[in-house]
């Protein structure tokens, strides 16, 4: 059999344009319609290189990277071209390409119009992760393509360490949302905070917002919840050759309807509203009258006090001035004579940050361990609109992020990221108070210690985690919750009617998909056989769920307390029942002596 080289199969698809162009659509959610389309590209079907990131490295390793970058684009131009293009397409551009001379810019406009196109019809994609070495290079280069009539889009934010500096730096119009931070939101208040967080910055800086990956229901209700702008991802459609202009039935009622998500009524109101200003101490501020020596003076006499604020007369914030810069020049000979009499702003540092009050925790995190370092040190002014109100250091901010980690650690389970033991029981108490009925369930995977044992803690981790997500992906994250005690144990709170049904699908499943994470010579053997301390074999099954449920109204518990009792109760009759169980005990009130009788299934 005779093999091709990369370098035959790179020149080759060139020469015959053989690529195959995509397009996902992109969808407004407010307007419950597409708004755009992305334009992907893949090698050659049924080769090596089909894949783009392949395709590409291909092409990179024989230098023809930039070469292969306009093969694709003259391609997805010319079926662009054959489509309605009332739709914008946004479209992948690297910075290689972005900076390159004049006859390749002319040549790329050339091959826009050879396709009867306008660089309004195009929305240039900037990859986050690309390598930027000059800043102002590129601003200065996208700065002529916005003169041209090309929108700008910043792809993948979150994904690399450089987004917010791109953000600022290039002003796009449109923000693209990392898929990482949009999966399982739901469920993540980690990742919900830094959504909102980037939705403020792109309210306050008039940008659009995107949020890609989307694939569930109930990550697009926590995305409509913070009212981002745009939404792309598999549940409105996969890439496909064909563009896609029209929306399901589904997807449409899913877009009109108010989703009501319990995720957010169990995140506590401090981690919902951490902003800057509960890092604000406030710090007597200079003005520009002030000398630099009467500055100097003032360090010495507070060696506590690492930079100054300078404020003009109306309160706006000017600038900072820098202890060590301070000390440090006037160490120098003759600079006390030279400069001790002029005004404190000559030195002062005009470019420090200065954020508003209102900003979160999180995205101010984002923002300083993405900018110079010395803001860490030196600290950074808040205002209210453009008046000072004080002064947060480094030192606060990373203490408050590291308190609402472990704060978070306490609602979320580290290893699923499902709501923990606090959540669970404040939901429960919700319930209760407002004396809806539902139906709680307790979790537990049977023989999962020695399996533990047999193989190890990451493949129980792995095991607990595939638990984790079956559980949360047959729910009704409308009605129902899920919930992670710890280790093996979790809880299922329904409010909705097919409750059973969901119980037993979910215990289908792990019959089924169990036996994937043992080795081979135990699948065959069915289990595994572990010897006691005292030298005894013991065999052990495949691993199975027993699923304790519990009908509860309002007037037969208490509280949560009660409820936990309930469960643990139902679910010990469960492991009573070989393999995967689901026993049912149903409480309802006597009419003849107003007591609550037992009724188990």
């Amino acid at each position: 059999m005779i093999y091709a080289s990369p370098q035959f199969e790179v020149e080759s698809i060139l020469a015959q344009k053989n690529l195959l162009p995509l397009f996902q659509p992109i969808v407004d959610i407010k307007q419950a319609r597409v708004f755009a389309h992305e334009a992907l590209i893949r090698g050659p079907v049924e080769s090596k290189l089909h894949s783009p990131i392949a395709l590409f490295n291909a092409a990179a390793l024989c230098g023809l990277n930039i070469e292969m970058e306009y093969a694709a684009r003259e391609v997805i131009f010319n079926e662009y071209s054959r489509s309605d293009r009332s739709y914008p397409l946004f479209v992948n551009f690297s910075p290689d390409c972005l900076l390159l001379t004049d006859s390749h810019l002319s040549f790329g406009l050339t091959q826009l119009a050879r396709s009867g196109l306008k660089p309004s019809d195009i929305v240039i994609e900037i990859t986050e992760s690309s390598t930027i070495r000059d800043y102002a290079v590129l601003r200065d280069a996208i700065a002529r393509f916005k003169t041209l009539g090309f929108k700008i889009a910043l792809d993948d934010l979150g994904e690399g360490t450089s987004g917010l500096r791109l953000w600022s730096e290039l002003s796009p119009e449109f923000v693209k949302i990392d898929k990482h931070f949009i999966a399982n939101i739901h469920n993540d208040p980690i990742k919900l905070e830094f959504v909102r967080g980037i939705q403020k910055i792109a309210v306050e800086s008039n940008t659009l917002t995107i949020a890609e990956g989307i694939e569930t229901k109930e990550e697009l209700a926590v995305i409509k919840d913070l009212k981002v702008d745009f939404a792309q991802g598999y549940l409105f459609g996969r890439p496909f050759p064909k563009f896609q202009y029209t929306l399901t039935e589904e997807v449409h009622s899913l877009l009109n309807k108010n989703i009501i998500r319990l995720f957010a009524d169990q995140q506590t109101t401090a981690s919902k509203q951490a902003t800057v200003i509960s890092l604000a101490s406030y710090q007597t501020a200079a003005f520009p009258e002030m000398t630099n020596e009467e500055v100097y003076n003032w360090f010495d006499r507070e060696n506590t006090l690492n930079s100054i604020p300078v404020i003009d007369h109306k309160g706006k914030p000017l600038g900072l001035i820098s202890r060590y810069d301070t000390i440090d020049r006037f160490a120098r000979r003759y600079q006390k004579e030279l400069h001790g009499k002029k005004s404190c702003t000559t030195f002062m540092d005009a470019n420090c940050l200065v954020v508003q009050k209102d900003m979160s925790i999180l995205a101010m995190s984002e923002l300083i361990l993405t900018a110079d370092p010395k803001y860490l040190l030196n600290g950074f002014m808040i205002a209210d609109g453009e008046r000072y109100v004080g002064m947060g250091s480094g030192h606060a901010l990373l203490r408050e992020v590291t308190n609402m980690q472990i704060h978070a650690a306490r609602y979320a389970n580290p290893l699923t990221l499902l709501p923990g033991n606090v959540p669970i029981n404040a939901h429960i108490d919700k319930l209760l108070e407002r004396r809806i009925p539902f139906v709680a369930c307790y979790c537990d995977l049977d023989h999962f210690k020695p399996f533990n044992d047999a193989y190890g803690y990451r493949r129980g981790d792995e095991v607990i985690q595939f638990v984790g997500r079956l559980l949360s992906s047959l729910v009704n994250h409308e009605q129902d919750f899920v919930g992670h005690i710890g280790g093996d144990d979790f809880v299922l709170v329904f409010q909705s009617d097919r409750w059973e049904t969901v119980c037993n699908d979910i215990l289908d499943t792990i019959g089924k998909v169990m036996p994937d994470f043992y080795d081979l010579k135990d699948i065959q053997q069915g289990g595994i056989r572990i010897e006691d301390r005292l030298g005894n074999e013991h065999f052990y099954p495949f691993g199975s769920l027993s699923i304790g449920a519990v009908q509860v109204h309002a007037d037969a518990f208490a509280s949560h307390h009660e409820v936990a009792g309930a469960m643990s109760n139902a679910k010990k009759q469960a492991k009573k029942i070989l393999g995967n169980s689901l026993f049912i005990e149903r409480r309802r009130l006597s009419p003849t002596a107003g007591r609550f009788n037992q009724e188990s299934r």
